[in-house]
């Protein structure tokens, strides 16, 4: 039974939802320049799970001092139970089977498919499937504004995923099914996410949902990767990954999906690669080829469009439902 002293979280304006959510693509954005710097030594299923683990370990800490700045109540637990501020179990579950999901599927496909083409498919296919899932389950289909920009950043993404040259090797079905699930796990996560956080705070939400997932990762790493070996250099990648990238990233995705809808949440992840982009040029200084660019401006029209209708649908639901005269 829900607690009825529970006030649900209130929802933020769009404008600072997608401002959050920006933030956040663009910490996800330095993943790849991380790795690079010392990540190379861990497989990349227990760098995984080690980011996910540490993130479960920075939410509780957050937690930990949000509710004491909060001046908690007296005799209301740190971490209370879901049930008892309207969150349901199975949705947390499926949360974090969701991004944990994500980050098994992602490594064990771009494995079989290459990177170039394992993160094309990953990133292309998670506003698709967010945007299905929508319209399905939640009877709330997006309109052909936000199809059209959310196409044009797809295809964006996907010229700057290739442009890095796709392996001469043939491409292999399972990585490709792999990284379609993985792009459907994160879409579910958000979608899921975007529930949860409109009854709990981000922090307590999250502390949830990546503490499962880290549950789920860890077996899951050691039966395709064995016992982990740590180098300093690793264990610090894996640190930096759980606080910044799903740590204090989560916690802005979460915020701002209180602002915004899922799909749209999603879509604009796709800066993620716009952040990876500049950080290869101005940190690792690699040459990126003209379809880079032309990549990179096909996303920001696109994220602009999406924006756009992403506005223009929630002042169409400010506005007051006029009723019409009565019919006797």
């Amino acid at each position: 039974m829900t607690n009825r002293n529970h006030t649900p979280h209130h929802a933020i304006s769009p404008a600072l939802g997608i401002t959050l959510v920006s933030i956040a693509a663009i910490f996800w954005g330095t993943t790849g320049t991380a790795q690079s710097l010392g990540g190379a030594g861990l497989s990349p299923y227990w760098l995984g799970a080690a980011q996910l683990a540490v993130s479960a370990v920075f939410y509780a800490a957050l937690r930990w001092c949000v509710a004491h700045r909060r001046q908690r109540q007296a005799g209301q637990p740190l971490f209370p139970r879901p049930a008892s501020l309207g969150m349901d179990m199975r949705h947390i579950a499926l949360a974090a089977i969701g991004i944990g999901g994500y980050s098994i599927c992602f490594y064990a496909g771009v494995k079989l498919t290459g990177v170039a083409v394992g993160t094309a498919v990953a990133i292309g296919s998670s506003p698709i499937w967010a945007g299905f899932m929508q319209a399905v389950f939640l009877r709330a289909p997006l309109s052909p504004l936000w199809w059209c920009g959310t196409a044009v950043s797809i295809a964006g993404g996907v010229a700057m995923a290739l442009s890095k040259g796709a392996s001469a090797a043939p491409l292999s079905v399972a990585g490709l099914v792999l990284c379609l699930l993985a792009g459907l796990s994160y879409a579910a996560y958000a979608l899921i996410n975007k529930r949860l956080v409109s009854r709990a705070s981000p922090e307590l939400v999250n502390f949830y949902v990546f503490s499962g997932a880290a549950l789920f990762a860890v077996p899951v790493a050691f039966l395709l990767a064995g016992v982990p070996r740590f180098s300093a250099p690793s264990l610090l990648v894996a640190v930096y990954l759980g606080v910044v990238v799903s740590g204090i990233a989560h916690a802005l995705f979460s915020s701002g999906l209180r602002g915004i809808s899922g799909p749209t949440g999603v879509t604009l992840s796709l800066i993620e690669p716009v952040a990876a982009f500049v950080l290869a040029i101005w940190v690792v200084g690699e040459h990126q080829a003209l379809q880079s660019w032309v990549g990179l401006a096909l996303v920001m029209l696109g994220l602009l469009v999406v924006v756009r209708a992403e506005l223009k649908a929630s002042r169409a639901q400010s506005l007051p439902v006029r009723s019409g005269p009565a019919i006797s």
